[in-house]
């Protein structure tokens, strides 16, 4: 019912992903206690009114992980209607030197994992995102 409310009032909402990488180049995914928490993703949420992608990149990793993001930049932005709206989502790359923490509420766990080792159980959209940073793939969906 949420889904079908939210497509016909044609809501609108902006959120950030973020590829936090630690000191060794290893990549920081997550598992959620809800949804798919069989599959890892790239942390990340929504952006409160007036915050920038940065900020809330940076607030989502802190709440989730407890790990600050340092020298953070914004990758991409790209458009996603996964839960019946539609999301402009902002790619935010940075680097942490604390090791993840999941929050136990939202995330069941939070692991680096380098980046040719990657779980196999990764979400299709953390899959393209990847695909993307390596260069395999555009933002516009080109492979």
């Amino acid at each position: 019912m949420r889904r079908w409310a939210l497509a016909l009032l044609g809501w609108r909402t902006r959120g950030v992903k973020v590829m936090a990488f630690d000191g060794g180049g290893r990549l920081l995914l997550v598992r959620h206690r809800y949804g798919r928490s069989d599959l890892w993703m790239l942390p990340g949420g929504g952006m409160a009114r007036g915050e920038s992608a940065v900020g809330a990149a940076a607030r989502e990793l802190r709440e989730e992980t407890r790990c600050v993001l340092r020298d953070a930049v914004p990758v991409s932005a790209f458009e996603s209607s996964a839960e019946g709206r539609r999301d402009t989502v902002t790619l935010i790359r940075g680097r942490t030197d604390d090791p993840p923490v999941a929050d136990g509420v939202e995330l069941a766990e939070a692991r680096f994992f380098p980046p040719g080792a990657l779980p196999s159980a990764l979400s299709p959209a953390t899959a393209r995102r990847i695909a993307e940073w390596r260069g395999e793939r555009t933002a516009d969906g080109r492979w």
